[in-house]
């Protein structure tokens, strides 16, 4: 259990430093960045869709996996 927190502290701190990192680079570039709250919202909404699709289509390639669909259907009367 002890392991499992200390993943999830340091996943969530590298998390935390690559979004201040991202947000630093972003605001330190030449020149005005000129994006309204609905860009910043569509940026948003779009990140999480990905990172929510890909969670998913991961979850679902472990799903069948671990259930056995990925197995090779055998015909008994095939000769091996």
């Amino acid at each position: 259990m002890r392991n499992i927190i200390l993943l999830a502290v340091s996943l969530f701190a590298l998390l935390g430093f690559a979004l201040w990192g991202v947000w630093e680079l972003w605001f330190s570039v030449d020149g005005e960045v000129v994006m309204s709250i609905h860009g910043f919202i569509a940026l948003a909404a779009g990140s999480v869709f990905t990172l929510l699709l890909g969670g998913g289509l991961m979850w679902l390639a472990f799903y069948s996996s671990k259930h056995g669909y990925d197995e090779r259907e055998i015909d008994p009367d095939d000769e091996l």
